[in-house]
């Protein structure tokens, strides 16, 4: 990978909030105690960029990592970044100056699925500013969340969005958002009727954002974004013979029907 970077048009290049792109191989566990009890792993990778100054890699490994404007937010914006301050915008927080981290998966051979990005967005100084959470459903949804983690870096929302059938869009999430260092240690918690039904954690370990690591990930896990997507959907199968519930999918905007992002899948 060259050293360089294309900063977003039109807008100046921020200073780099930590080293980045990286990428993180990790495993993604999904655990389910109410009404039946469930749980599964699976292993993919993600990558760590600065979207205003995303990776340049050469020829033969763009297939492999995709980062457009399309695969986020409202997929109206002309980049990334741009989408997000829209978003932060409109939401009372002031985008210009801010330092942003984005954890995602990215685009491959045509390919994209990204149940969760997550946006951790600083002032200039450093300070935490707030997190965004960027979740998609297996139905074309989106929806995003803006956090404010404490210090122990813990954010709380109410679910707004729907995303696994086997649940209705009530409660609340409880998530550990730590910004991602030499490791990546991620969890999400939904907390309903007094019960914790569902968890998630994505848990890997740092490595260099480089076209030769990109490769060696790629050739572990082919298609990575088309196999977490299938997986969800066989699980969800798999969970529906089982007999549990099927919660109808609403069709109000902002729940996550056909234009609106969630964690929980199955």
């Amino acid at each position: 990978m060259s050293g360089r970077a294309h900063p977003a048009p039109g807008r100046a290049p921020a200073p780099a909030p930590s080293p980045a792109p990286a990428l993180y191989p990790c495993t993604v566990t999904h655990v389910r105690t109410s009404p039946l009890r469930d749980a599964f792993r699976h292993r993919t990778y993600l990558w760590l960029v600065d979207p205003d100054a995303l990776p340049v890699l050469p020829r033969w490994a763009r297939p492999l990592a995709g980062f457009e404007a399309r695969d986020h937010f409202d997929a109206s914006a002309p980049t990334i970044r741009a989408g997000l301050d829209r978003f932060l915008a409109a939401n009372g927080v002031d985008p210009s100056g801010l330092r942003v981290l984005m954890l995602t998966a990215a685009r491959v051979l045509g390919h994209v699925f990204n149940p969760l990005t997550l946006y951790w967005c600083r002032d200039a100084a450093g300070a935490p500013v707030c997190v965004v959470a960027e979740v998609h459903n297996t139905y074309g949804g989106r929806h995003c969340y803006l956090l404010r983690p404490d210090g122990r870096q813990v954010a709380e929302a109410d679910k707004e969005f729907y995303v696994s059938p086997f649940f209705p869009v009530d409660g609340r999430y409880r998530m550990r958002l730590p910004e991602p260092d030499g490791r990546l240690d991620v969890a999400v918690r939904l907390e309903r009727g007094g019960g914790r039904p569902f968890s998630a954690t994505v848990r890997g370990v740092r490595r260099p954002g480089t076209a030769g690591q990109l490769l060696r990930l790629a050739v572990r896990r082919p298609l990575a974004p088309a196999w977490v997507s299938a997986h969800i959907r066989l699980r969800g199968t798999a969970l529906f013979l089982r007999g549990l519930k099927v919660f109808p999918r609403p069709d109000r905007p902002g729940t996550g029907a056909a234009t609106g992002t969630e964690f929980e899948k199955v």
